[in-house]
């Protein structure tokens, strides 16, 4: 069973993403911050990270950053709501060593899922 680790602030979004992925035959866990997550990627070792980017604290990027450097066979999706971060959620993107998903919130569940699996896919 492939797992994956959500991390969004917004709980009801991170729970019900989680719900989504585990009606889909994923192990889910769900993080609250990207410190928790961080903590919990070291612990679950997941196949994908699903991150928002705006986040209080540490933001999904620098997340991104960590995993990519910690968890190496880490696929990873980005989520932002805010269509003015696109531009430098790409580029950052850009700059890692492996390509990172992106999607706009709120997406469908179709959208997201077919996007999970093709992260996936490039493992």
């Amino acid at each position: 069973m492939q797992r994956v680790l959500i991390v969004d602030d917004d709980r009801l979004v991170a729970d019900t993403l989680s719900l989504i992925f585990a009606k889909s035959g994923f192990d889910s866990r769900v993080a609250y911050s990207a410190d928790e997550a961080l903590h919990c990627s070291r612990e679950f070792s997941p196949d994908l990270l699903l991150c928002d980017v705006t986040m209080p604290g540490r933001d999904g990027l620098a997340l991104v950053c960590d995993v990519t450097r910690e968890l190496p066979s880490c696929r990873i999706i980005v989520l932002t709501a805010f269509y003015s971060n696109l531009k430098h959620v790409r580029e950052q993107a850009s700059k890692l060593a492996r390509p990172v998903g992106l999607l706009t919130k709120p997406c469908q569940p179709s959208e997201l899922l077919r996007e999970a699996a093709a992260m996936l896919a490039t493992a």
